[in-house]
Parts: C-alpha cells; sequence; structure tokens
C-alpha cells in the first residue's frame, strides 16, 4: 500500500513516484470476449509516463474505454485476458482482492465520462469525496475533510460544496468535484474517460486547462481518452491512435497530427473541422469497422482504405518507425507513403 507525504508547499507526492516506474504501461493486451471471434484488444502497447498526459484517440468502439479501464481492472463479464498491466510499477492483473482495492483507492483513479451518473444524488458531495479514503482507513475523518477542502480549492471550488448535494452543483462543477475525488488517494495515475463531452465549449475549455495544471502540480501521470483530435492535440505530449483493438499510431502529438502516417489518423484528421480549411462538405470514412464476429487476415482498416493493396488483406502489418523520428511509429505497410502527407489521397 502506498504512503503519501506533504511537501512544505501542501503538494502531495506519493511514495510510489519515487521508484523509477511509468504511471502506467500495457504491454501486449489482449482480450476475448464470449461470443466473438477475434480479440477486442489485440496486442496493445501503451506507456504513460510520470506527469506526462498521454491521448488514445479513435472512433467509437475501438477499445479506447476497454483499454483504460484496464488499468483499474474493471473488465466486461467473461472477459480474458493476455499480457501485462502495470501501474506504478505493480502488474495489476495479477492482484488479489486487497491489492486491487489500494489501487483503486490509492495509485490510479478514472474520471468517467458523465459526471452525475457517479455520484449518488441524495448524499453530499463531502461524502462523496471522503468515504473511501475513510472506509478505507487511508485518512481520518478530519484528515480526509481536510484533504477534500485542499482539492476542492485547487480545482476552483469552495469548502460549502461539501456540504451540498449534486443536483445543487451545475454540469461543470460536478465534473471539477469528480476531479477532486480521483485526487483524493493521491494517484500516480489518473484515466480520464471522455470527460469534457457532456459539458458546454467554455466548460470543456475550463476542465482540460484545470486537467493539465493539476498534472503539472501533483506530477499525476493523465491517460486522455477522447474522440476529438483537436482536443487531444491540445492537451497531449503524445497520443496513441486506435482502430480495431489495435494501436495503428503513436508518437509526440505534433508529428502525429502534422506528419500523420496511418490512413486512418490522415482520414481522421482529414474529417476534422477546421476554421483554416475551406468552407465546404467534410471528408468521411466510408465503410464500417470491422465486425467482431469474423476473423481478421490482414490489416483491419484495408477495407476503408484509400491506400489498400491485396498485400494489406492478407497479411497483417507490423509496427515501422519514422524516418529520422524512431518515437512516432505506424502500423501500416505503407507507412513511407503518407510521410510528410496532410490533406491529400
Amino acid at each position: 500500500m502506498n504512503t503519501t507525504q506533504h511537501s512544505p508547499a501542501g503538494k502531495t507526492l506519493s511514495a510510489a513516484r519515487g521508484v523509477p516506474h511509468a504511471a502506467l504501461e500495457i504491454r501486449g493486451l489482449r482480450m476475448r470476449l464470449p461470443r466473438t471471434a477475434r480479440p477486442v484488444l489485440d496486442g496493445v502497447d501503451l506507456t504513460v509516463g510520470t506527469g506526462e498526459t498521454v491521448a488514445l484517440v479513435g472512433e467509437s468502439g475501438s477499445g479506447k474505454t476497454l483499454t483504460s479501464r484496464t488499468a483499474l481492472r474493471l473488465l466486461p463479464g467473461g472477459a480474458t485476458t493476455e499480457g501485462t498491466v502495470r501501474v506504478a510499477g505493480e502488474d495489476v492483473l495479477a492482484m488479489n482482492t486487497r491489492q486491487l482495492r489500494g489501487l483503486r483507492t490509492q495509485t490510479a483513479a478514472m474520471v468517467f465520462q458523465d459526471p452525475r451518473a457517479a455520484v449518488n444524488p441524495l448524499r453530499r458531495i463531502g461524502d462523496f469525496l471522503t468515504e473511501s479514503v475513510r472506509l478505507n482507513k487511508i485518512m481520518t475523518p478530519a484528515a480526509a475533510e481536510a484533504r477534500a477542502v485542499e482539492l476542492l480549492e485547487a480545482v476552483g471550488l469552495t469548502a460549502d460544496v461539501l456540504r451540498r448535494h449534486p443536483g445543487q452543483l451545475s454540469g461543470g462543477m460536478l465534473q471539477r468535484v469528480m476531479i477532486a475525488g480521483a485526487l483524493m488517494g493521491d494517484p500516480a495515475l489518473l484515466l480520464a474517460d471522455e470527460p469534457t463531452t457532456a459539458l458546454d465549449v467554455t466548460t470543456q475549455a475550463e476542465v482540460v486547462a484545470l486537467l493539465g495544471d493539476l498534472r503539472a502540480r501533483f506530477g499525476t501521470g493523465l491517460l486522455f481518452v477522447t474522440h476529438d483530435l483537436g482536443l487531444a492535440a491540445a492537451i497531449s505530449d503524445r497520443v496513441y491512435v486506435m482502430y480495431a483493438g489495435r494501436i495503428a499510431e503513436t508518437g509526440p502529438a505534433a508529428s502525429v497530427f502534422a506528419r500523420p502516417r496511418h490512413p486512418y489518423t490522415k482520414a481522421l484528421l482529414d474529417s476534422t473541422p477546421s476554421l483554416d480549411a475551406p468552407q465546404g462538405r467534410l471528408a468521411a470514412i466510408d465503410g464500417q469497422p470491422p465486425d467482431l464476429r469474423q476473423e481478421l487476415a490482414g490489416c483491419p482498416f484495408a477495407p476503408r482504405c484509400a491506400f489498400a493493396t491485396d498485400l494489406c488483406g492478407t497479411e497483417a502489418p507490423r509496427r515501422m518507425p519514422a524516418r529520422g523520428e524512431p518515437a512516432h511509429t505506424a502500423t501500416c505497410h505503407h507507412s513511407d507513403r503518407l510521410e510528410g502527407r496532410r490533406g491529400d489521397a
């Protein structure tokens, strides 16, 4: 179980962050569900460094949320897994019940998409924020309340919010409460699953800025799951593009968005609205993601890809680095044809 210490400035630091481990390290993750012909997650590799923001992007159904939830071992019924998922160096998939409880209360936390679905409308905000650390005897009631007030102030709210009920808060205020709640145990890893989708544009910008500030202040690794590429570009240090349960492309955010090397990433960017682009009909990605009830022989994006050849339909591509950018990789037979290209097919 992690211990927590307070610096003179009031900043909290996890003991887990004193060891040379990534906040999250996923290697070779495969997940199968009943009645599917192929894995819903197929060989996922993903890393979030301490104090780093990583975006995980892709269409609905690509496996983004499933991937993020494995960090807390929140698995669908009947799921079987292969590979490793390590949070602050600890193997999540091998944890017993006691270790898993410690992980979820102290080492990793998640901010969900809809804040109102995550709280009991009949209980006060103070109860929501302090219950987990009190019941697990991580803090005394007095210390838990003091920590809750500290975090409410950190997210721009006042101590009187502790006495309010969820129905008395706006959506933006409640999402700030969710973020404060996620930080109560001083986690090494914060998982944010589409945390701004239910908010208006102004509040969305405020929450995104808040997450960036808290990440820098507390040194927490942040995995930001989103389908919004503009948001991913604004908030992330690195980005993973996911399609059909596989990582299609990954690299520094600036490199991936300026020089996409996978046709899927390029198609997503081309279909994103932009004030700088000529007015007219947005580009669309023809076709549908592959059916989980069918096996895949080659590249899963091949039926929708403008660059596909016969090879793409029969042989799964390997991950290849970009020339001069080893940290920027794409899982595509023809990634060299896309280097430096954006907006032209």
